[in-house]
């Protein structure tokens, strides 16, 4: 049976205080300012900020609205570890037998590897799982397209809040389930450390690097 929508006014409609054109340079001038880090600072961040930045995620736009996403936010020092042990552990593998030459190649310039000691480091780990099903056991739609709607909502939150994080993606991922005791319609799909970098922080040259907006953009 359908059932009918129920209909309500858009009032609570955001109105920036400048133009839009405005409003739109001052938020890709925030945003050209974020980094992906791996040298995280173990300065403290309140639990309150973190809530903030999951709602600000959990307000993504989703399929039928079915929000399939869970957001696992983790500073217990031993569960950190754990999380770090395992996630080294799939590392020593990819670096070692899974990742291609191809692949090596292309990680070069980043100067990653297999040692994530920022797991322990960063205050707070939030580990994302997407719902391939409702808990009650209902269909979930386009959930991966919807859970990165969120991860990326998250990350804007996270830096407008002055703070730093990685999407850090250990593959596979399973290990993380099986840690923080997730249901089997939960799926790991981002493991994001958030903090505040560390006074000494350095990034890649190559990741500051974008591509021009003739690269990306085309108008019809």
């Amino acid at each position: 049976m359908t059932r009918e929508p129920q209909i309500v006014p858009y009032a609570d409609r955001f109105q920036p205080a400048a133009t839009p054109e405005a409003a739109a340079a001052a938020f890709l001038d925030v945003m050209r300012k974020r980094r992906s880090v791996r040298m995280f600072s173990d300065r403290p961040v309140s639990r309150q900020t973190i809530e903030q930045i999951v709602r600000a995620a959990g307000s993504a736009p989703s399929g039928a609205n079915k929000q399939p996403w869970r957001f696992v936010c983790v500073q217990d020092p031993a569960i950190k570890r754990q999380i770090r042990e395992g996630a080294e552990a799939e590392e020593r593998e990819f670096y070692t037998r899974r990742a291609g030459r191809t692949w090596l190649a292309d990680l070069a310039p980043l100067g990653t590897d297999q040692n994530k000691a920022f797991l322990e480091v960063a205050p707070w780990l939030i580990v994302m799982f997407r719902l391939v099903r409702g808990d009650d056991g209902s269909k979930t739609y386009y959930s991966q397209e919807s859970a990165g709607i969120a991860a990326g909502f998250l990350l804007a939150a996270a830096h407008h809040a002055g703070l730093a994080t990685l999407t850090h993606t250990p593959s596979p991922m399973a290990f993380l389930g099986s840690i923080l005791g997730r249901p089997p319609h939960e799926r790991p799909f981002l493991l994001i450390p958030v903090g505040y970098p560390a006074d000494d922080c350095v990034v890649p040259r190559a990741a500051i690097v974008r591509k021009p907006l003739e690269e990306i953009m085309v108008v019809r």
